[in-house]
């Protein structure tokens, strides 16, 4: 596997706003707004009849401010065609502001909306950056032999016929100026996150288990509170990710760990203590288990660690400031 010693600097931010298009859950009577947290509203025109979609998915808008200029990245576009894109609408995003989208890896629950909100965007030539092997094909989950469910192709053709020019990276990578990172392909230096069993993919003819390496994740720095990480499944694991992302910026203190931790289900409950144990260690000031999590990690680690635990929703803007 691919070592990565080089640090990359990445600019100090005043504020890292994510704005959730997209995850597995709502709820609009939470009532439970802060400096931090924002929840959905349902009220449109005075009237509560303003839905939110939830769905096994993720996508997220992120605006970055740095003095009084903002930059704003996509990232990852959830998994039906319309969801993220209907309660972007329904949220009154203004995605035109989009500089650029990010996709954290292959699979279904990422790529669905990527048609209908690059639309919504609206600027030809748009970037998206990802790791080169979100184009394997054909890949599948195989929960038992002879049985394969197969993930959904994506081509560079097709997103070349969107207008969207295509960054190709396995590396770390800064956008917006190096006020963010693409992490591009993380090391795996746990002795517990192993990767998605059942997952595989064809290379050469020949079936192969698919360790999905192009699962990554984004990085910001906000000034004097340290790193916001934000991942999409963690198929490469919460733990290494978190870990990767402190040894290629150089910074140690962990503000927001955030995203898919990829613990639900049988295969992976397993190992929900160990990964909550090193997250503790890790200390993030604000731990925020999306999509993929599942109900018993997400219940564990709120338990586990309630005053850094916050819980998400399709619909919540947070709010992380100097």
């Amino acid at each position: 596997r691919k070592t990565m010693s080089n640090q990359i600097n990445i600019t100090e931010v005043d504020k890292v706003e994510i704005l959730t298009l997209q995850d597995n859950y709502i709820d609009i009577t939470a009532l439970d707004n802060s400096a931090v947290v924002t929840r959905a509203t349902p009220l449109l025109d005075g009237e509560i009849k303003s839905s939110i979609l939830a769905e096994h998915g993720f996508s997220a808008v992120v605006k970055i401010t740095t003095g009084d200029s903002t930059g704003t990245i996509l990232f990852d576009f959830g998994f039906s065609p319309i969801g993220a894109a209907y309660n972007a609408k329904a949220l009154g995003v203004p995605m035109g502001e989009v500089d650029v989208m990010v996709l954290s890896h292959g699979h279904s629950d990422h790529i669905g909306g990527m048609t209908e909100l690059t639309r919504m965007i609206g600027k030809p030539g748009i970037g998206l950056v990802l790791h080169p092997r979100v184009f394997s094909y054909p890949r599948y989950i195989q929960p038992f032999p002879g049985f394969k469910m197969f993930f959904p192709r994506l081509t560079r053709e097709a997103l070349e016929g969107e207008g969207i020019e295509i960054v190709e990276t396995a590396e770390p990578h800064p956008l917006l100026g190096g006020r963010a990172l693409f992490l591009g392909e993380i090391e795996r230096t746990t002795d517990f996150e192993k990767g998605f069993p059942i997952a595989y993919r064809e290379e050469s003819g020949k079936e192969e288990w698919d360790p999905i390496e192009d699962d990554s994740a984004i990085v910001m720095h906000v000034k004097g509170k340290g790193l916001v990480i934000l991942s999409g499944c963690s198929h490469s694991g919460i733990i290494n990710t978190v870990r990767y992302a402190k040894k290629i910026t150089g910074i140690e203190k962990v503000h927001v760990v955030m995203g898919g931790f990829h613990l639900s289900g049988p295969l992976f409950e397993p190992i929900i203590d160990a990964t909550t144990e090193e997250m503790k260690l890790l200390a993030p000031d604000y731990l925020i288990p999306c999509h993929c999590t599942g109900r018993e990690a997400i219940m564990h680690m709120e338990k586990e660690m309630p005053d850094s635990f916050v819980l998400n929703m399709s619909g919540t803007k947070l709010t992380f400031s100097a």
